[in-house]
């Protein structure tokens, strides 16, 4: 009988199959990270005062961007928590029908980024509505090379963001005459 045993329980290892080794499967990074089309430009024209309307130039101003930017594919619109950049982004949210998202401008741009990421925009089509003195350091942030020299009403830097490089690139959205602000934070 303890032969039989034995047998037996040789024959059911010698049955048992051997299970495979798991390989590790490696993890692909994200790669939409940190890329994008960004649409940035300074908010336009406002009345004096701390955080007031625009003028009747910022409105018209407001209504180009519209036309220049209506078939642009904007998924998405980061504006400053002032009057003067939401006005400014008005016609785009209503008539196309844009989500717009909240960010507090700073002399490094990471609140962009911060919001950016939190909002999972990453490789989308955004237009950022900036103030005067933070269109700089927000193409820094976005590792775009900011103007040397002033940034107009009127300028529109379309920076696209790839994994490993970046292209940036002037282009004026209005004829409007415009007032030059300098590109350097105060």
């Amino acid at each position: 009988m303890r032969y039989c045993i034995i047998l037996l329980l040789s024959c059911c290892m010698a049955c048992e199959q051997r299970v495979p080794e798991k390989e590790p499967v490696p993890l692909a990074e994200d790669s939409t990270f940190l890329t994008g089309t960004f649409f940035l430009i300074r908010h336009a024209e406002q009345l004096p005062g701390y955080d007031s309307s625009l003028t009747e130039t910022g409105f018209r101003r407001a209504g180009d961007l519209y036309r220049f930017l209506k078939d642009s594919g904007i998924q998405k619109i980061y504006i400053t928590p002032f009057i003067r950049s939401l006005q400014t982004a008005d016609s785009l949210r209503g008539y196309k029908n844009v989500d717009t998202a909240s960010y507090n401008p700073d002399s490094t741009g990471e609140g962009l980024i911060y919001e950016i990421t939190r909002h999972d925009d990453w490789g989308k089509r955004l237009l950022i509505i900036g103030q005067g003195n933070t269109v700089a350091s927000v193409m820094r942030s976005l590792k775009a090379k900011p103007p040397a020299d002033t940034v107009s009403y009127s300028d529109m830097f379309l920076i696209r963001k790839y994994r490993d490089s970046v292209k940036s690139k002037r282009i004026s959205y209005s004829s409007i005459p415009s007032i030059k602000a300098k590109a350097t934070e105060k």
